[in-house]
């Protein structure tokens, strides 16, 4: 799986946890705000300048979410990061490598 895949899928569970804890959605499924979240992340991915070398939103030099979005995204990743451990403990052992070993890039190191 390709980074940029294997990001949509771990922010889709990370949404999906919020959704389903938060929002009452039924598992697997979002609600209207979330859908439209995740929709806005997923677009933003298929942008990223670093492409295949994305780091971690975290350490990334290049902030391309709006500030609602951002804010709301943080809450998300605030709440659903801890327990991605429970429910995809894959995901989380991957995402928390890449955040720990990735070193900060800029654009122009494609």
């Amino acid at each position: 799986m390709k980074a940029i895949e294997r990001e949509k899928e771990t922010i889709r569970k990370m949404v999906e946890i919020y959704c389903w804890k938060k929002h009452g959605s039924k598992r697997g499924e979002l609600c209207q705000s979330c859908k439209e979240l995740l929709s806005y992340a997923f677009k933003r991915l298929d942008l990223c300048p670093f492409k295949e070398k994305k780091p971690t939103c975290r350490k990334c030099p290049v902030h391309c979410y709006n500030p609602e979005y951002r804010r709301k995204i943080k809450e998300v990743m605030r709440f659903s990061g801890p327990r991605l451990i429970i429910y995809n403990p894959l995901d989380w052992i991957v995402h928390e490598l890449k955040d720990k070993f990735l070193t900060r890039l800029s654009p122009s190191s494609r």
